[in-house]
């Protein structure tokens, strides 16, 4: 059966987000396609001295890098959106300000472990200490599955710890070694049969946490949440015992970036994670319109960015590593928005 849409349990079922055609597009390089590389964009010395000025341990990045719309500020010349996703990697990590990327191909369907190592093959060969930032499968967080003739049924998958093993922990550790990052588990609005008793679902996430098996290097756990009531004592005990983080979600339905650093921090020593997916009060398709192609701020938010940098700082001043993922419908540029922040860091330090 299909992974399809969630049920809210109780309520009616949110759709998950289908893949698009950059998702579906955003494959590794295969044999047959061009050897010509994409060239990186030419960046001015002000560019190359804030790369340069940036605290160690800080990976500033994007969700994804296969925008056209970035030409003249990641890459040079036109060029498509497939040939992006399969060879522009490379002068992605060219970019001075560019420490690390979300693959967010992984959420719709498991990736084989042969990608996720041309897809680090790509990034070291420029940028030895560039990571990646995983997005688990939604098939091993949604409770609840759509087949095709439109009947609901509870999903076998939803927190299994062997399958997301086999499935996504395994491919994508061997597969990026050195270069793995943070694991997320971004899980989406849950409904009430979690919201109105989050215990359950903490108690549920500590077992599976704890099934997972460890990680070494710079590769490490977090969960995503798209449900304020799960930011709990029992949803910190929880990350604690399965040895994850909390990743704080800029989004709509989420108290502001400020407010959710208590659960990181809460949780220990282990990096932070920061995704900021969506400018605040607008929905998901309303942000792609008003911001594409995504090559200029659109609505910028100075508050939120810094919320952003002064958790930033922090982890510069405990000495813990920072993992900030920038989406296009955050402010209108993902590069951008991240040239703004990388300012406001240096300025702070």
């Amino acid at each position: 059966m299909p992974v399809g849409q969630f049920d809210l349990f109780g309520g009616a079922p949110e759709p998950a987000a289908k893949p698009s055609a950059k998702a579906a597009d955003h494959r590794a390089p295969r044999r047959g396609d061009s050897d010509r590389a994409v060239p990186p964009a030419a960046q001015d010395s002000h560019l190359a001295g804030l790369g340069a000025a940036l605290p160690q341990g800080v990976h500033l990045g994007t969700s994804s890098w296969s925008f056209p719309g970035w030409s003249g500020l990641v890459y040079e010349g036109s060029h498509s959106e497939v040939k992006l996703s399969r060879q522009g990697l490379g002068a992605y990590a060219a970019h001075p300000l560019l420490r690390t990327v979300g693959i967010d191909r992984t959420f719709y369907a498991p990736m084989a472990e042969a990608d996720f190592r041309r897809y680090a093959g790509q990034a070291r060969a420029v940028a030895p200490d560039f990571r990646f930032l995983v997005k688990a499968p939604m098939l091993f967080t949604g409770p609840r599955l759509r087949s095709d003739d439109g009947q609901w049924t509870d999903n076998p998958a939803f927190l299994s710890a062997a399958l997301a093993t086999a499935q996504f922990v395994q491919p994508a550790t061997q597969g990026l070694g050195d270069s793995c990052g943070p694991l997320v588990f971004q899980f989406p609005p849950l409904g009430p049969r979690f919201t109105r008793a989050p215990q359950r679902f903490a108690d549920a996430l500590a077992e599976f946490l704890l099934a997972l098996p460890r990680l070494y290097g710079s590769a490490f756990y977090a969960v995503e949440v798209r449900d304020p009531e799960l930011l709990t004592d029992d949803y910190v005990a929880a990350l604690c015992a399965g040895g994850a983080t909390h990743c704080i979600a800029i989004h709509a339905r989420m108290p502001p970036a400020a407010t959710q650093g208590r659960f990181w921090r809460d949780a220990g020593r282990l990096p932070l994670v920061v995704r900021w997916s969506l400018h605040s009060g607008m929905k998901y398709e309303e942000a792609k319109e008003r911001y594409a192609p995504f090559n200029a701020l659109v609505d910028e938010d100075p508050e939120g960015r810094e919320q952003v940098a002064v958790l930033i700082a922090e982890a510069v001043r405990r000495e813990i590593a920072a993992y900030i993922i920038v989406n296009n419908k955050a402010e209108g540029s993902a590069p951008l928005t991240i040239h703004k922040l990388a300012d406001r860091l240096v300025q702070r330090s």
